[in-house]
């Protein structure tokens, strides 16, 4: 499904490994993080560094198994950069300058521009023979929609008060630069996309509910460590990041089985159609 898929790989590989490299220090060394992160999130950055170890691991067998007609497995990998990128984008704008800050702003530009890149790699044809059935089509957009009719309030009510009094606060404003800039409108767009039934929301859907998994389960997971810290769950905000995370478990599950792609001839499928002009009715 993606072209230039050697490439790619690559890049996949490359990012997981320094990924890996850099979470696995995060969990032998917490002593990185002191003085750069509150006290009270250090059970999350725990835990997402727990999920990094995972999501890297992720990259490198997907790389490792890529195959030009394997396109769920492509979709998963694009999911899993994404999250790096949300998840060390994080530390590269709360400024977490430690021994490891240009690997953390290494996985981070990799992870952006690797999923530029397979994006733009995705085969024309793909695309334009994808297909879902209109009522899963329907509740996956539904799903997707859900994400930036939540978040926007919520993250928007918070910005406000501190606009009006002119604070700047000390951590966790990257979430809102994150969010708001990048994440919510992604699935703002996508769902939009797959509510028209439109090939490269069908697509690209499902990698962007693997973002959402792996980032809202290491809230969940970060409540989980809580204990290793002296400090108890949350219950609430653990039952909330549970089903959320589960939430888009299922709906990328769900979309990612039932979506439709067309069969791709292994010995055609590393070459690259020639670049068009988009055509305007993508959207």
């Amino acid at each position: 499904m993606i072209a230039n898929l050697g490439l790619n790989r690559l890049l996949w590989s490359v990012t997981g490994g320094t990924a890996i490299v850099a979470a696995v220090a995060g969990i032998l060394n917490p002593s990185l993080y002191a003085g750069l992160v509150a006290e009270t999130l250090l059970p999350g950055a725990l835990a997402q560094d727990i999920i990094s170890v995972l999501a890297g691991i992720g990259l490198l067998v997907l790389a490792a198994l890529a195959r030009p007609n394997r396109c769920r497995q492509q979709l998963l990998a694009l999911g899993l950069l994404g999250y790096l990128f949300y998840a060390y984008g994080i530390y590269v704008i709360e400024r977490a300058y430690n021994g490891f800050y240009l690997v953390y702003l290494a996985i981070f530009t990799l992870a952006f521009w690797s999923v530029v890149y397979g994006t733009a790699n995705l085969r024309r044809e793909v695309m334009e023979q994808a297909t879902m059935p209109r009522g899963l089509r329907v509740v996956s957009a539904v799903g997707a929609l859900l994400q930036p009719l939540m978040f926007y309030p919520l993250w928007i009510a918070m910005l406000i008060p501190l606009m009006r009094d002119r604070d700047q606060i000390d951590s966790l404003y990257s979430i809102f630069i994150l969010d708001l800039g990048f994440i919510m409108p992604a699935f703002l767009i996508l769902a939009v996309l797959v509510f028209r039934n439109r090939g490269v929301g069908l697509v690209l859907l499902p990698a962007l509910y693997v973002l959402g998994f792996t980032l809202i389960f290491s809230l969940a997971l970060a409540e989980l460590v809580k204990p290793v810290f002296g400090t108890a769950p949350d219950l609430p905000a653990l039952a909330a990041a549970a089903l959320l995370s589960a939430l888009f478990l299922v709906l990328g599950g769900l979309h990612l089985r039932r979506l439709g792609l067309p069969q791709l001839r292994a010995d055609a499928a590393e070459v690259r159609p020639p670049l068009k002009t988009p055509s305007a009715d993508i959207f």
